[in-house]
């Protein structure tokens, strides 16, 4: 668990990240003190303006220290994700962070074990896969099998695809914070 000093200063590099990014300005964070920033962890950084998505972009594992982690997601999810044009200047004054810091992944065989609210989904089935993070299913108000149906939607499967044996899924948590 990171202390709030630590997902606040997450969040500042974050906020600096995407504003050198559009600003076409390079960035590097000053390595941090806190011993939690500097261990290797998966993260997703979301991006909202009018509480409406803007970018989401992130990664299980990570072969960098987290505050650098952060640094690459921020800029991903202000340039590279493929469902926004990246971001201009003219959004520079309207948007919010928030991050989550994951655990490791967990394969499972039975989706009882998925708790609404505290898992997120990773559901792999072929080259197709896709995740979503433990909050979107609070935020949407969702079951676990509509959890479960949408991760499917979300990879470009079938909604049914969760039941077949072929499908793999993977449960994760996460600390998540936000400005």
């Amino acid at each position: 668990m990171l202390s709030s000093t630590a997902a606040t200063h997450l969040l500042q590099i974050a906020r600096e990240a995407i504003i050198h990014q559009i600003k076409n300005e390079d960035y590097s964070p000053t390595r941090p003190e806190e011993k939690a920033l500097n261990q290797h962890s998966g993260c997703f950084v979301t991006i909202t303006q009018n509480g409406d998505l803007r970018g989401c972009i992130g990664n299980f594992q990570s072969q960098q220290p987290l505050y650098l982690e952060v640094t690459t997601m921020a800029v991903a999810a202000a340039s590279q994700d493929p469902r926004f044009q990246p971001m201009g200047r003219d959004e520079l004054d309207n948007f919010s962070v928030e991050i989550t810091v994951l655990s490791p992944l967990e394969k499972i065989s039975d989706t009882s074990l998925i708790e609404v609210g505290t898992h997120g989904i990773y559901i792999v089935k072929g080259v197709k896969r896709g995740v979503l993070l433990p909050q979107v299913a609070t935020e949407y108000g969702w079951d676990r099998e509509t959890f479960l149906r949408q991760t499917c939607v979300k990879a470009g499967l079938s909604e049914e695809s969760w039941q077949h044996t072929d499908a793999d899924i993977y449960i994760f948590s996460g600390q998540i914070f936000h400005e």
